[in-house]
Order: C-alpha cells, then structure tokens, then sequence
C-alpha cells in the first residue's frame, strides 16, 4: 500500500466527522479500515479526540454574548429596514409607471394642441414634449445619484 492510499483514508476520516460522505467514498473507507490496522487506529483516535472535546463544556463570556445579541438586532434592524425601503422603492416605481402611462398621452396631446394653436412646426412641439418630459427624470436622477454618493462616503467614514 502506498503512502497516498492512507493519506486519503485520514482525511475522509477527518471529512466523515463533519460532513456526509457520498456513497461510493463511505464504501471505499469502509473496505480500506476493515483491512488496514493503522488506519483503522487513526479513526478510533480521532473519534475519542472529537468525544473528548465535545464532552468539555465551552462557556462564552457574558460581554460576549452581549455583544454578539447586539450585532445581531442591528443586523436584523438593518435587514427590516432594507425590506421597507425597497417595498417603498417598488410601490414608487408602480406608481411612476402607472402615471405615467395615464398622463404621457394626455400630455402628448396638450403639446400637439400648444403646437397647433402656436403655429409651430410638429418637430418643435415635439422636442418641447420630450425636454418637458425627460428633464425632470434627468434632474431628479442627477439629486438622487448626487445623494447616493454623499451617503456612501459618510458610511466609509462611519465604519473606519
């Protein structure tokens, strides 16, 4: 037998006592250990070794475990508030879309009535209705990103 045969053995051994082996390689340890007596002395060690630490109690520190139930509600806080805003977000663009699918054809017709009634060609009207209707978008994207930027280096500075 050679050395990477028992090498295999010990580490599924070692994996056996943390996770679930798959089938074919709990059958291949099995035939390995019922023929081989130093590998077969390496699992009943490591059993008695995994024993041992688990019959030892282990303790945390009450500071500890005041710090990790406090990390864990904020996270939790964090996580409930990133959950409304982004059911607020989506309640916002169902709006949004909504609204504009109503008043974009009104819209468009008020244009074309401004235009007619100006005496204006329909390219003019038209270029009008589209700067009367992206640029609020425009603006209101350039505020938001200007925001979202001023909010991500106040984090940085918050978490350094």
């Amino acid at each position: 037998m050679t050395r990477s045969i028992h090498e295999r053995a010990q580490e599924l051994i070692a994996l056996a006592g943390a996770e679930d082996l798959p089938e074919g390689q709990q059958t291949w340890l099995r035939a390995h250990l019922q023929e081989c007596v130093a590998c077969c002395d390496y699992e009943e060690a490591a059993g008695r070794v995994v024993r041992a630490l688990r019959s030892q109690p282990l303790a945390a520190d009450s500071a500890l475990v005041r710090a990790t139930q406090m990390r864990v509600r904020t996270r939790s806080l964090e996580l409930r508030q990133q959950r409304e805003r982004t059911w607020l977000v989506c309640a916002s663009c169902l709006f949004v879309g909504l609204s504009a699918a109503i008043t974009t054809p009104l819209l468009w017709r008020t244009f074309e009535w401004m235009g007619a009634w100006a005496g204006v060609s329909s390219s003019v009207w038209q270029l009008g209705f589209a700067f009367f209707w992206i640029v609020p978008a425009l603006v209101v994207s350039a505020l938001l990103l200007a925001r979202g930027t001023h909010l991500t280096h106040d984090e940085e500075k918050q978490w350094r």
